[in-house]
């Protein structure tokens, strides 16, 4: 059985900026609403902070802790009025490298996204900065997400990055819900997850006759492969 069922886990309402309390009393499998201002951000936002070194016109590190991976479904019907029914997570994983310097230096300790991360960027960025990873449930909840969105408090380096890839600061409320795939400890749900369903999988593999042919590159030792 996996870890996180023998516990039992709890729905929690969080006001932002996440204080260091309500962080560490997070674990993996709580569901997590939030309420205050979060801001997106991806590719164009990474290279702009990490890559260029630009600083945003706004104190970000004063407004809020939490940051979200996505892409908001944003419509302009008139310029500065903004539509956003729908936001969808993009994968974390493509910008674990930015880590680090986002939590050092924009005091970032909550991070919403999808796809979880390498088990090394748990142990060795979340856990030494007291920071949480929440992973959005499914791309059928990007409505009902939209609904947690108030409304647009600013967008950066929309000129320069169009809308899609846009800095945006959003007030939230009852914005969710998450499920804590990472906690402050290192620890993560995926990879508990997969740890159990692998050691039932793996044995499969066992009686399986090797292909007679097979494509170039192609693994067949289950042990290399990514589940």
């Amino acid at each position: 059985m996996i870890a996180v069922r023998q516990s039992k886990l709890q729905t929690r309402r969080l006001q932002m900026p996440v204080s260091d309390g309500d962080i560490s009393r997070l674990k993996i499998g709580d569901i997590v609403y939030l309420h205050g201002v979060i801001f997106t951000g991806r590719e164009g936002v990474y290279r702009k902070l990490f890559d260029q070194n630009e600083v945003p016109p706004v104190d970000l590190s004063a407004l809020t802790n939490v940051t979200f991976h996505c892409s908001p479904a944003v419509s302009e019907p008139r310029p500065g009025e903004y539509s956003i029914p729908s936001v969808t997570a993009t994968a974390s994983f493509r910008f674990d490298r930015y880590l680090p310097r986002l939590f050092a230096e924009y005091g970032v300790r909550v991070v919403i996204g999808k796809g979880g991360m390498q088990p090394q960027v748990y142990r060795e960025t979340f856990r030494k900065y007291g920071a949480v990873y929440l992973t959005t449930v499914g791309y059928g909840l990007g409505a009902i997400y939209g609904k947690g969105v108030q409304r647009v408090r600013d967008v950066i380096w929309k000129d320069e990055l169009g809308l899609a890839q846009a800095m945006w600061l959003l007030d939230v409320e009852n914005f969710g819900p998450f499920l804590v795939e990472g906690d402050c400890q290192g620890d993560s749900l995926f990879i508990q997850a997969n740890d159990e369903i692998n050691k039932k999988f793996l044995p499969l593999y066992e009686d399986l006759p090797q292909p007679k042919l097979k494509r170039r590159g192609e693994m067949i030792n289950p042990g290399e492969e990514a589940f």
